[in-house]
């Protein structure tokens, strides 16, 4: 996936989830999103909860989260 990919998909919107970074503008906070894969939950279990997902989203808050960890001078 392509970083223009990631931009279409997760936004900040202040309409929405109080300017909470979300998945395409509905109501899915990405930090939620992380929260379940950290949990355990796998991305079919994530899409079947959640069926107006794309797995293209995960995938999304997925490379956002590894982008933002790399650029961390803290971390690796």
């Amino acid at each position: 996936m392509e970083k223009e990919t990631i931009l279409e998909r997760i936004v900040i919107d202040p309409k929405v989830c109080h300017s909470k970074l979300c998945i395409r503008g509905m109501r899915y906070p990405v930090g939620a999103i992380l929260e379940y894969l950290a949990g355990g939950d796998r991305i079919a279990d994530i899409l079947e909860a959640f069926p107006d997902l794309e797995e293209a989203d995960i995938q999304a808050c997925q490379l956002y989260a590894n982008g933002k960890l790399r650029s961390n001078p803290f971390i690796g």
